[in-house]
């Protein structure tokens, strides 16, 4: 056989002649049809993989217009909240006989663009997303929605009503209940570092962080809050400003755990005791909230939650068709809980 010549792969056609089935019952086993019986299922999945057939997902998909393939597109698969929500949609999915590709656009629009076009042209059935921090432009998911193929913003989600599914946390009553918690504790002189108003879950957090301080009377000082990428080291230069006047916060409400880490850490190296001098509570509750001393109070968004009812709901989009426009514009809000810990 000549180096660049292929060696010829196995058909539908060989395991039928090697089992002597018709290539029909071949195709129900492989496909998990209900009405082929187990042993016969059993009997071609041995067959299959003894004689390394390959099923051709992209031809069966081109047959059946379904690929039975979902993407997802999040902005960094490292992050605690979305890693969990991708475990629970793709071990859901797999129940339903779905395959996820998952995509991560690096917080980058011109990166989430490129991907919602190679998704659409890997002819997914679906397409789930959490958008970037600057989500104004959402021209280049139209085509998947003008195709009629269900689109799911979670988490992050458009500002502005666009003809797809929003699911949501209750990123609202997650800043006003973090925010009476440390009021309830006693504090009257509460900072907050959020992230950019661009994005939905930073006006909602602080949106209910401001609505808190307005029913219990506590004025908001405008230079303890903070709207900024939520990172480590810009975590610990707001807390530097903070602390260079005579006058200090008494609390701190953190619009995600990162920040709230970096701000316990910047209170040790200053003497800054946790939570006699500074009350803290962050958000998302990420598994080392929990186990850092002092434990940091946060709110839970339940993102096991979070991804069963994605799956819930494009399941039933798939089976039913798509929503009409005005249920569409209804988001699905995900309730929070408060978490409290040592730091408050």
């Amino acid at each position: 056989m000549s180096k660049d010549k292929k060696p010829q792969e196995n058909t539908i056609l060989d395991i039928a002649e090697a089992l002597k089935l018709s290539p029909a019952t071949i195709s129900r086993a492989l496909n998990n049809h209900p009405h082929v019986k187990e042993k016969t299922k059993s009997d071609v999945l041995k067959m299959a993989a003894q004689l390394g057939y390959r099923r051709n997902q992209m031809a069966s998909g081109l047959r059946s217009n379904k690929t039975h393939t979902v993407g997802l597109i999040v902005p960094r698969i490292s992050m605690f909240f979305h890693a969990e929500v991708i475990t629970t949609i793709q071990n859901s999915l797999h129940k339903h006989g779905y395959n996820l590709i998952i995509c991560q656009s690096n917080d980058l629009l011109s990166m989430e663009q490129e991907l919602a076009e190679i998704l659409y042209s890997s002819r997914v059935d679906a397409l789930i997303v959490a958008c970037t921090l600057q989500p104004t432009d959402f021209s280049h998911f139209d085509k998947l929605v003008g195709s009629g193929i269900p689109v799911i913003f979670y988490d992050r989600v458009p500002l502005n009503t666009y003809n797809a599914t929003f699911i949501k946390g209750d990123d609202f009553r997650g800043g006003y209940l973090a925010t009476v918690h440390l009021i309830e504790t006693g504090c009257k002189r509460i900072a907050h570092i959020s992230g950019k108003l661009s994005s939905n879950l930073y006006q909602d957090r602080t949106a209910g962080y401001r609505k808190a301080m307005e029913q219990h009377k506590l004025s908001v000082n405008e230079e303890w809050v903070f709207h900024q990428e939520l990172t480590h080291e810009n975590a610990r230069e707001a807390m530097t400003r903070m602390f260079e006047g005579e006058t200090v916060p008494d609390a701190l409400f953190c619009a995600n755990d990162v920040t709230a880490i970096a701000a316990l850490e910047f209170a040790k190296e200053n003497g800054i005791v946790v939570p006699d001098d500074l009350k803290m509570i962050g958000y998302s509750n990420d598994p080392r909230t929990s186990i850092i001393s002092p434990s940091i109070s946060t709110i839970e968004q339940h993102p096991d939650k979070v991804g069963k009812r994605i799956v819930e709901v494009l399941m039933d989009l798939l089976k039913n068709g798509p929503e009409k426009p005005e249920v569409k514009a209804r988001p699905h809000v995900i309730p929070v809980e408060l978490i409290r810990r040592m730091s408050s």
